[in-house]
């Protein structure tokens, strides 16, 4: 893993064309804002391990 230091509104960029910028800092937190091509998923963690629930009427008819 990689771990830069950033400034507010510092930036880095990967593979030129994905920027990642420090929006906001306060207190303990970062607000980082995003810029990529559409076709580039991105999404926050923990929504990717999360369990999704089941559709209704999705029970064990056994």
């Amino acid at each position: 893993m990689l771990v830069l230091t950033r400034k507010l509104n510092e930036k880095v960029v990967i593979n030129d064309s994905i920027t990642v910028t420090v929006v906001e800092i306060r207190g303990d937190r970062v607000r980082i804002g995003i810029s990529a091509p559409m076709d580039v998923a991105v999404r926050r963690e923990e929504l990717l391990t999360r369990v999704p629930p089941e559709p209704a009427g999705a029970e064990d008819e056994s």
